[in-house]
């Protein structure tokens, strides 16, 4: 799906976490928010591994399934799917009426 910046073969996903790459280009963790209870304070979040990427606008850094920072180029803004052309529309014309004998 993207490329491969900076490989971490020995980790593993904790469950109820979610998995980014912050700021700073580290691999970073934050405890995901369930339900609508009361509002906490702001989850913190922690650095797991320093990777140490250096960022380049136009891409999106993540943390892949296998715990690895991958990068992919962003879509475009406003490069959306084109519409196919319409179709034109025939008027019929309306039944005559058949005469009865």
């Amino acid at each position: 799906m993207g490329k491969v910046v900076c490989k971490h073969p020995g980790m593993k996903r904790e469950s109820g976490f979610l998995y980014f790459v912050d700021k700073n280009g580290n691999m970073a963790k934050a405890q995901m928010s369930r339900g609508g209870g009361k509002k906490k304070a702001k989850p913190k979040q922690v650095v797991c591994h320093k990777c140490g990427i250096k960022r380049e606008s136009g891409w999106l850094y993540f943390v892949d399934k296998d715990m690895n920072a991958s990068m992919t180029k962003m879509a475009k803004p406003g490069s959306k799917k084109k519409k196919a052309p319409k179709k034109k529309v025939v008027k019929k014309k309306p039944a005559t009426k058949k005469k009865k004998r």
